[in-house]
């Protein structure tokens, strides 16, 4: 029978009064799939005999802990006896269920599996043992992903703001989700697995092609692929002009032997490139509003995502720049992320933020090339070298145009990009389609377990 929105009043036996919010009662069998049996997590897990172990000063111990979200058990740190304050921890079994029990919020539950069960935890965590003639411990696992059971098992949870939980007993006695039978289950998990594998698959070509662009890339340059790894066995010698760094451990040197390889003469950006200057002056802009792209809006390769619309009241301080279409904008805090991009029409005459610096398109050069340059590991490296700061390290403009570059004529710069543009867009199509895949799979188990 289909469920309908309730409008009166309605009544609850004391006997199975287990909370005084409301919500508690707003979101029970109906939600659920009515074609499956709907059972308390006592049915399928019980209390566990737990191994409690002595710490030893000179011993190591896998301390476990567990993420939100359903994203499992992980080994949280490994460390010596000596370092931990309590003395008596909790040892871990294959195919237990784990949380903490004094903080048990935002799907914070996971299966322990063979590869974490020699690891320890505290007394603030908790086991329960998974009887796996009842429950396929993936479909377990996958429960405590769903955001639908999230939202459910919330209204059970008590608790101030730091410390949201719901106690062990209650978990097993008083909750109930829809259970399949064992075969429904392995269904289930065997086609969402199905679907994350040939995501994982889509995933490993993207980076696979990215791997390829950058080999093609270099080699249109003359360079071999820079291996950070590469032992130095021999004396290594430099031009005392290319010098920036003393320090032994720097890549500088390794880079500018290497750079001298290319068959195209090096430049450096500031030589190369123009860099605009296009200042926003909030007092004298004259709409309420304006569009702002902030260096997280960067994806490596999608680039530029989303340019926020800002009061003008409330710009940031560092709204100060001004873009223009075919603009290359590079942030230059932590470079190493490659938060640089191509400006499209869509973001023509918006607002960047100060920690981008901005080059201007120009007849005498190609950007793409140089977008290209500064994301592969001659480019990254030689910005790593140059950063400072602890937090947020970062690069100054005059280090950006320190940078040396290999610089072909214009038209080989076009030339060398054809082809690679053509890759990246196979990685666009695989990366879209790996993100609907994905929402493909979430979508399907919440349609197996929900009354939709």
């Amino acid at each position: 029978m289909q469920a309908t929105e309730s409008r009166y009043i309605n009544t609850i036996d004391f006997l199975n009064l287990y909370s005084w919010d409301v919500k508690a009662y707003l979101s029970q069998s109906s939600q659920f799939n009515p074609s499956y049996p709907f059972v308390y997590f006592g049915e399928f897990l019980s209390k566990p005999n737990i191994e409690k172990i002595k710490i030893d000063d000179e011993e190591e111990y896998k301390i476990l802990g567990v993420r939100s979200y359903g994203k499992g058990v992980f080994a949280n740190r490994t460390v010596k006896g000596k370092t931990l304050k309590m003395r008596e921890y909790q040892k871990a079994k294959n195919n237990h269920l784990f949380w903490c029990k004094v903080d048990t919020k935002n799907g914070a539950f996971g299966v322990i599996k063979n590869d974490l069960a020699d690891g320890v935890a505290s007394s603030n965590m908790t086991f329960a043992e998974i009887d796996t003639n009842k429950i396929n411990v993936d479909f377990l696992q996958l429960l405590f992903t769903s955001k639908g059971v999230m939202k459910y098992l919330d209204s059970f949870v008590t608790g101030t703001t730091n410390r949201k939980y719901i106690r062990p007993e209650q978990l097993l006695n008083e909750i109930k989700i829809p259970l399949p039978k064992l075969s429904e289950q392995q269904k289930i998990v065997s086609s969402y697995f199905k679907k994350v594998a040939t995501a994982e698959n889509l995933l490993q070509q993207a980076s696979d092609l990215e791997g390829e662009i950058e080999k093609y890339f270099l080699e249109q340059l003359g360079l071999k692929p820079f291996s950070l790894k590469e032992k130095i066995t021999s004396l290594q010698t430099t031009d005392y002009a290319s010098l920036d760094r003393w320090d032994f451990f720097s890549t500088d040197t390794r880079i500018a032997i290497e750079l001298r390889k290319s068959k195209f003469p090096l430049s450096s950006i500031g030589q190369s490139f123009r860099f605009a200057k296009r200042s926003f002056n909030k007092a004298t802009y004259k709409q309420d509003t304006f569009k702002y792209i902030e260096i997280g809006a960067i994806d490596p390769t999608k680039g530029i995502l989303e340019a926020k619309e800002v009061a003008i009241k409330k710009a940031p301080s560092r709204a100060t720049q001004i873009v223009n279409e075919g603009d290359l904008i590079i942030g230059t805090t932590r470079p190493y992320l490659k938060k640089f991009a191509i400006v499209t029409e869509e973001y023509n005459n918006d607002v960047c933020s100060s920690g981008f610096c901005i080059i201007q398109p120009s007849k005498e050069y190609h950007l793409p090339y140089l977008h290209q340059f500064l994301k592969c590991t001659y480019g990254i490296e030689q910005l790593k070298n140059k950063m400072t700061g602890g937090l947020y390290p970062a690069i100054t403009e005059p280090e950006l145009k320190e940078i040396k570059i290999p610089f072909p004529d214009v038209d080989i710069q076009k030339e060398i990009m054809t082809l690679i543009e053509l890759k990246k867009e196979n990685i666009l199509n695989n990366k879209s389609l790996i993100a609907s895949i994905r929402i493909e799979a979430e979508q399907e188990f919440e349609k197996a377990i929900f009354n939709n």
